[in-house]
């Protein structure tokens, strides 16, 4: 047994020999390519410098606006831009738009063009960041959907507004300082925030009754976060124009604020899903609900001539066919909808309903 064991050891021995030496030639065959030489030189060529690595990520440079659509940035921030739509919000700030006109023409007794330049998706993080300093940073709590929302303007327009309002209509326009806003200027801010917030109620008023309230101004973005830096926001810029001087209003929304009304935000057109639609359901039921109007109870009708109807006086007894028990309509604005019983509550006369002009016309067509 021990000669054919050592026999199959020194087989296996010369096989492993055999396919080292085959591996070993394998090179030398003139294949199409050399593993070791093509690799080496394919890895080399794909070597990225620095500077190509942050073109990719995106931060080869400090400007917001250079490096926003760049590289990796542009895939993150592709969410944020794709985000929905929401097509009542534009229609709000048309509305807005009229509203703000005629206010801010009372406000500064000049003719005053608004114009909403345009409504984008952007992260809360970076907007912060791109606001050019000094900037009036106005925090506004938004009573009813549960989270706040910015009003920032520009310096420019500040400058140029407390320069009108304080009579320099006719002088030359001012340099834009790069100081810290007085108090006076802070005042004016403060005053035209609660103006702009008054017409911005108005424009949400058919949609969603939404209370706006200013809070509190800053100067340092830092201090005006109202929510996550990560998350999207709409931003709306509009631009004022006054007496030669113009300047922008940009309103930050978060999208988690408004969130409460997103289904009516979505809607192309107010009511657009009437009859389906339980919130407008319930709101149009709410207002009816609430209406004022007037309830006549008809005993009976007669027909006189009208010499006889004018010689009537106080006391004259008109005699009615209608008997004691005998049903009576019930008219609302001159509508019949009830089929009453006259009766006596409390030494007052009442009417008791029987039934309703839907349980008569069910009853006709049964």
């Amino acid at each position: 047994m021990a000669p054919e064991n050592q026999e199959v050891e020194k087989t296996e021995e010369e096989m492993m020999a055999e396919w080292e030496a085959m591996a070993a030639e394998e090179p030398s065959e003139g294949s199409e390519s050399e593993p070791v030489e093509v690799s080496s030189s394919v890895i080399d060529e794909r070597i990225l410098d620095q500077d190509e690595i942050d073109s990719l990520l995106g931060i080869d440079d400090d400007e917001y606006e250079k490096v926003k659509n760049s590289g990796i940035r542009q895939l993150v921030n592709s969410s944020v831009i794709s985000y929905e739509k929401l097509p009542m919000l534009s229609v709000i700030f048309d509305r807005f738009e009229r509203l703000m006109s005629t206010s801010l023409r009372q406000f500064a007794a000049d003719n005053v063009d608004i114009t909403i330049e345009q409504v984008t998706s952007v992260r809360f993080g970076e907007y912060l960041n791109s606001i050019p300093l000094p900037a009036g940073i106005s925090v506004v709590n938004a009573e009813g959907l549960g989270g706040s929302i910015l009003m920032v303007y520009e310096s420019r327009l500040v400058f140029g507004l407390v320069e009108v309002l304080l009579g320099g209509r006719k002088s030359k326009h001012s340099r834009v300082e790069d100081r810290e806003f007085t108090k006076i200027e802070r005042s004016m801010i403060e005053e035209l925030t609660n103006m702009m917030l008054a017409d911005l109620i108005n424009a949400f008023e058919p949609v969603a009754p939404v209370e706006f309230r200013y809070e509190r101004m800053e100067s340092n973005p830092r201090f005006a976060f109202v929510t996550q830096e990560s998350n999207a926001c709409i931003l709306v810029n509009v631009r004022i124009s006054l007496a030669g001087r113009d300047g922008r209003v940009q309103f930050c929304m978060p999208y988690a604020t408004l969130e409460p009304i997103r289904e009516q935000l979505l809607q192309k057109f107010a009511g657009e899903k009437f009859g389906q639609d339980n919130i407008w359901e319930n709101h149009l039921a709410q207002n009816l609900y609430d209406a004022d109007i007037s309830a006549k109870v008809e005993l009976d009708t007669v027909k006189v001539m009208l010499d006889e109807a004018l010689k009537w006086k106080i006391g004259d007894t008109l005699k009615l066919s209608v008997k004691p028990n005998q049903p009576v309509k019930v008219n609302l604005e001159g509508i019949t909808t009830m089929i009453g019983k006259v009766g006596n509550v409390d030494n007052k006369l009442a009417v008791k309903v029987l039934r309703t002009i839907s349980d008569i016309n069910s009853l006709e067509e049964d």
